[in-house]
């Protein structure tokens, strides 16, 4: 019984889809899209370099 619910339902979503097909337009930009990723990095790359020199100094504390 759900099986043939599930395709009814199918049937009356793309039945009802169906008029709106030729109100969506999709056109090319006239001009390129641009993304601009201003990422900074630095702090991630700091705390790496942070938490290996830690782990050095632990492991080395007769150097130091």
């Amino acid at each position: 019984m759900q099986r043939g619910r599930g395709i009814w339902g199918a049937v009356t979503l793309v039945a009802g889809l169906v008029p709106l097909a030729g109100c969506i337009n999709l056109e090319a930009p006239d001009e390129p899209i641009v993304i601009e990723l201003n990422i900074n990095v630095t702090q991630e790359v700091i705390y790496r370099l942070a938490d290996d020199a830690r782990e050095n100094i632990e492991e080395n504390a007769d150097i130091f």
